[in-house]
């Protein structure tokens, strides 16, 4: 597999599409933060890391619904950087996913967190994800 991150987005929108609650995927801690990051800003319901009987990581993601509608929290996920061509984006350059209402998920020198929280520390990074 050549990019791990964009199959553990690809899960994530495969089980929205299919409305299932939980979707299970391999982990490591980039996968570990954005799945943090999501929680925190109340994309999903609620996440777990497992590791499996041969002892490699996993993540079981509990996918949040609204009760009335059944319309989920998460309505798209972009892959932004991939392996063949990275994005970067300095403080000035930050992008706003949907004018405000979605998230960008960026890797900087000071961890992995989102654009707001990229523009309050004044650091850049490469451009990982987009969710609305």
């Amino acid at each position: 597999m050549t990019d791990p991150i964009a199959d553990f987005l690809t899960r994530i929108r495969n089980a929205v599409k299919a409305n299932h609650k939980v979707v299970e995927a391999p982990g490591s801690k980039i996968k570990q933060e954005i799945t943090k990051i999501l929680f925190d800003q109340g994309y999903i319901l609620a996440y777990k890391f497992d590791k499996d009987e041969k002892g490699h990581a996993t993540i079981k993601v509990a996918l949040k619904y609204d009760a009335a509608t059944k319309v989920n929290a998460i309505k798209n996920l972009k892959r932004v950087s991939r392996p063949g061509l990275r994005q970067y984006a300095s403080v000035a350059e930050m992008p706003r996913v949907l004018n405000g209402l979605g998230i960008a998920i960026v890797s900087t020198s000071k961890g992995i967190m989102t654009d707001a929280q990229a523009r309050k520390e004044n650091v850049g990074g490469e451009v990982l994800c987009y969710v609305w």
